[in-house]
């Protein structure tokens, strides 16, 4: 197993994004993002919509929307940090696409969200009952993250 930290993450808007790095720095941790292999547009994205395509995504527990790459050189890593904006109180399908696709047994893991009213429990016990050959080890929310506040997580990751 492989002693560098990745923080992989899915971000919708942005907001993932701008915690993912202030983890990855904090971590001093290797960024990757996980990409659609086709962008959500803001229509793809209305929650209120029932036929948009998040909404039929997330009603479709089988869903795996592609990814555009892979991580490379996988093996280096002990530690991943994934994360995500919170759909429908859970992880979006797109998350489990991106575990089904890499080889993450035997590797520390640790989630992380951005949420505007949810918090990340639900989606820690989604995953780890979906892949319990895997070690979740925990979560944290990270809406506004600031160095100080991510220090703590990194530790629980070392």
């Amino acid at each position: 197993m492989g002693t560098k930290t990745l923080v992989a993450y899915f971000s919708a808007t942005g907001t993932t994004a701008g915690a993912a790095k202030v983890l990855a720095s904090a971590a001093g941790a290797d960024l990757y993002e996980i990409q659609p292999e086709k962008p959500y547009t803001d229509a793809d994205l209305d929650w209120t919509d029932k036929q948009s395509r998040s909404t039929l995504e997330m009603n479709d527990k089988s869903s795996r929307p592609a990814i555009k790459g892979t991580v490379r050189h996988l093996d280096d890593y002990g530690t991943v940090y994934i994360g995500f904006p919170i759909w429908w109180y859970t992880a979006p399908t797109i998350i489990n696409t991106f575990i089904e696709k890499n080889y993450l047994k035997g590797k520390k893991i640790f989630l992380f969200a951005t949420s505007g009213g949810s918090n990340v429990k639900k989606a820690e016990k989604d995953l780890k009952s979906a892949y319990p050959e895997l070690d979740i080890r925990g979560s944290r929310l990270l809406n506004h993250p600031t160095a100080g506040d991510v220090k703590k997580f990194v530790e629980e990751g070392k």
